[in-house]
């Protein structure tokens, strides 16, 4: 992991060493509640493919692109382009992070768990900034793939999503922190669909929302055999709806509801007041848009908005006051004639089931993962292919 950044009121860029997310890994399936019917949605579920939304190209001035060392994963808070230091994380990689509330801690994504970093630590060059591990009870190891990490809204709780053993592992931040980490704080794992990825906390801190890129291993075996009668080898993901206090104390009980999220959804996050949840859905090339409340009361009718984007879009972050969803476009299977990009949409446009896409803003390779810096005017975004981050004016969009 690497660590850049401007001052303490927000500094961390977390950098990855290696890939991660390359699709759906061979694992038992967790039992969790059937998905809704894609009929019953108010909009209809995308299927599969790679056709891209055609859209104009936006002003190449908008964004700005700079080498940094390594493979950039995922960023979070303000940053800018000049390394000032990396920070070596147990297990030797780092992908996803995320700070805790409070902004004391930086926990990144790393094998089974996450690592907990002390951030004033990391600010100030010590060595010992790396309080410790967060290391999950379950079998996991390697192949418990951690990928994205998030913290409840009190900053009590870290919840990790665990690729690779189709599970979240949830864990006592606290009791971690305060037993020095002689205890890692698990507390025990949501069972999930094929390959959880993305995780976003509600506003209130009442809800996790958590995407798998499949919905069992036996969708994901028959989009293997029927790969060839397709122009996109993907199969049907979910988003699933996790009550966060049931998973603080009861994980294995704590999914509410689960509905076809397209195929492949791999990133989530909410509207600011928590009334939309937008999903990116890598192989349908669509942003979707569901009713946060009826994802509870009515699932089979919570889809409400779909926008044609780029090919295989991943990350996504919302700017200009909620007002825009900008995606990253990755192309990250190389797809012929497409290329990475990074998609405006308009939320209003979108939720109204009106053409909403606003244009395409250039990329590097593999645009990834994305933060909103506090003043909200720069959007940051890492391009992990060709080893760039990218900054982009967000008060002139469309």
């Amino acid at each position: 992991m690497r660590l850049s950044g401007h001052s303490a009121a927000a500094a961390v860029l977390a950098l990855a060493l290696t890939a991660c997310g390359s699709g759906a890994p061979h694992a038992a399936p967790s039992p969790h509640p059937a998905p809704a019917s894609p009929a019953a949605s108010a909009v209809a579920v995308p299927g599969c493919s790679t056709t891209a939304a055609p859209g104009r190209q936006l002003p190449a001035g908008l964004a700005r692109l700079f080498p940094v060392p390594g493979f950039p994963f995922g960023d979070t808070g303000s940053a800018g382009p000049r390394l000032v230091r990396r920070i070596t994380v147990p297990g030797g990689g780092g992908l996803g992070v995320t700070l805790t509330p409070d902004g004391r801690y930086l926990l990144v994504a790393d094998v089974s768990g996450a690592a907990v970093v002390s951030v004033q630590a990391a600010e100030q060059g010590s060595r010992r900034a790396v309080l410790g591990t967060l290391a999950a009870g379950s079998p996991g190891g390697l192949a418990g793939g951690a990928i994205e990490v998030a913290a409840s809204r009190d900053g009590r709780f870290a919840f990790v999503s665990l690729e690779g053993a189709d599970k979240i592992a949830v864990f006592n931040l606290q009791r971690a922190l305060a037993s020095h980490f002689a205890t890692s704080g698990f507390v025990g794992d949501v069972p999930t669909g094929v390959a959880p990825v993305g995780m976003a906390v509600s506003p209130d801190g009442n809800w996790l929302y958590s995407t798998s890129e499949v919905t069992s291993m036996r969708a994901l075996q028959h989009a293997a055999r029927s790969a060839h009668r397709y122009r996109a080898p993907g199969a049907p993901g979910t988003l699933a709806v996790i009550s966060v206090h049931k998973a603080e104390t009861d994980p294995a009980r704590a999914i509410v509801s689960t509905v076809i999220a397209g195929c492949s959804p791999v990133r989530v996050i909410t509207s600011t007041g928590g009334e939309t949840v937008w999903v990116t859905a890598r192989e349908s090339d669509m942003l979707l848009g569901f009713s946060a409340s009826r994802l509870r009361s009515d699932p089979g009718h919570s889809l409400i908005a779909r926008v044609g984007v780029g090919e295989a879009p991943v990350g996504l972050a919302l700017v200009d006051g909620g007002q825009r969803v900008v995606v990253a476009d990755s192309n990250r299977f190389g797809q012929q004639g497409a290329k990475s990009s990074l998609a405006v949409v308009n939320v209003g446009a979108a939720l109204a089931h009106r053409p909403a896409l606003a244009g395409y803003l250039p990329a590097g390779g593999f645009p990834r993962q994305m933060a909103l810096e506090p003043d909200g005017r720069t959007l940051l975004v890492t391009n992990f292919e060709s080893q760039q981050l990218e900054t982009v004016n967000v008060t002139n969009l469309p």
